[in-house]
């Protein structure tokens, strides 16, 4: 296991991808070890769809069953780690050549933000604060260009193009990077964050990063999340998230004020349009704009 996550490293797989099927991998190990199977020559077919059962009937410590996807993401290291083995020769035969994937659950996003509710969220930082100045241009960052939580971390003092209206998102989610517009609210808030609160934050002249923490260092994803939450819940809407509910909330305003699937698709980074199209099901306002045209219910006739 360890040789084959040394390979991913080599062949530059992204340190987030290496993590998950560590932990992946370790929990079939666990499940191994317990079962005296100690030897990777003894693992069988049906060894393999015993540990699938289990990972159907398993509860976790709150009783909630793992979720088809969860199932689905395990099976899915186990097959990408034997099909590894028998090309470096560790087998003759990958025991889980015909081990099938559960179907994946195709679930809707918890909650999605209306731009009023978005903004009551942004109004919650008391930007008179040096603190409170820098969450208020998380959060605009977030929801202005739509970037994930691990990419706003990245983000470097350089990468911001105030004169050209840019953002330079380097090594996003499969290590590649992309170009994205701000909007004029979004560099008002990152200007007033540079001139009046990052240079109170940063303590060393050699920190590049653009989010700074109260010790002057680099925000790490967390900070991100708890920021996020904190002002969601502040803000009492009756709804939670975290950081992601910015993503889905600037991508299904721009599709319900006409922005065409491809370009929201080049903004989120995503690698295939199935992943952008979910948000075709949560814009309600082109089906209600089709439905009050077409469905002879949709007006009252007396």
């Amino acid at each position: 296991m360890d040789k084959h996550l040394e390979w991913m490293r080599l062949k530059n797989y992204t340190a987030r991808t290496v993590e998950t099927r560590q932990f992946e991998l370790q929990r079939f190990y666990q499940w191994c070890h317990a079962r005296e199977l100690r030897d990777i020559q003894l693992i069988t077919k049906p060894i393999l769809d015993r540990y699938h059962r289990f990972l159907f009937y398993y509860r976790k410590k709150d009783g909630a069953a793992l979720s088809f996807s969860s199932q689905a993401g395990r099976i899915s290291a186990i097959r990408g780690f034997f099909r590894w083995c028998v090309k470096q020769n560790y087998l003759l035969f990958n025991p889980a050549a015909d081990l099938d994937l559960p179907r994946r659950e195709h679930r809707l996003p918890k909650a999605i933000f209306t731009p009023d509710e978005i903004n009551i969220i942004l109004h919650q930082p008391d930007t008179t604060t040096v603190i409170g100045l820098r969450d208020r241009a998380v959060m605009e960052v977030l929801y202005g260009t739509g970037i994930r939580r691990t990419e706003c971390a990245g983000l470097l003092v350089s990468d911001v193009d105030v004169e050209r209206k840019a953002l330079f998102i380097r090594q996003g989610k499969g290590k590649k990077d992309r170009f994205l517009p701000l909007g004029e609210r979004v560099i008002y808030w990152l200007t007033r964050y540079s001139n009046e609160a990052r240079t109170r934050l940063a303590r060393h002249s050699d920190e590049f990063a653009l989010f700074l923490n109260y010790r002057g260092e680099q925000m790490g994803g967390g900070g991100f999340s708890a920021l996020a939450k904190r002002y969601i819940t502040a803000a009492d809407l009756g709804k939670s998230g975290a950081c992601h509910i910015f993503r889905h909330a600037m991508a299904t305003t721009m599709l319900d004020n006409g922005a065409d699937l491809r370009i929201i698709q080049a903004l989120l980074g995503h690698a295939k349009i199935e992943s952008t199209q979910v948000y075709t099901f949560v814009s309600i306002e082109k089906l209600r704009a089709v439905y009050e045209v077409a469905h002879p219910s949709a007006t009252l006739k007396k």
